[in-house]
């Protein structure tokens, strides 16, 4: 496999890692407000299954680059905590996620440009 279909399969890794370890950390809040141990204990195995994807991950790529790509965390967070807790999104929430998708735009398009 080239380094570069490597590198694509370590970042695809690893924003479903963000993602599953972000939904886990969504049924943590559930349970608390619901006292919940069915949702802790989901919220539990998903987060954990989240490192464990991270840790596949990191073995296609840098870690310089797949570990910031774990930011794509924050953009879901937001998301679901205005969907699922219906939290307000501000102006500046908005304008932090937007540098970080700028970030990880930059960090998986500069990855080809080290010669690799």
């Amino acid at each position: 496999m080239s380094d570069r279909k490597q590198l694509y399969k370590g970042i695809a890794l690893i924003l479903l890692s963000a993602a599953v370890a972000c939904v886990g950390q969504l049924l943590w809040k559930l349970a608390a407000r619901d006292e919940s141990l069915i949702l802790l204990f989901v919220g539990l195995v998903l987060y954990g299954s989240g490192a464990l994807l991270m840790i596949v991950a990191l073995k296609y790529g840098e870690l310089s680059v797949l570990h910031p790509m774990m930011s794509a965390g924050y953009v879901l967070s937001l998301v679901l905590g205005a969907l699922v807790l219906n939290e307000h999104i501000t102006a500046l929430r908005i304008v932090g996620v937007a540098v970080i998708i700028v970030g990880l735009v930059f960090l998986s398009s500069s990855e080809g440009e080290n010669g690799k």
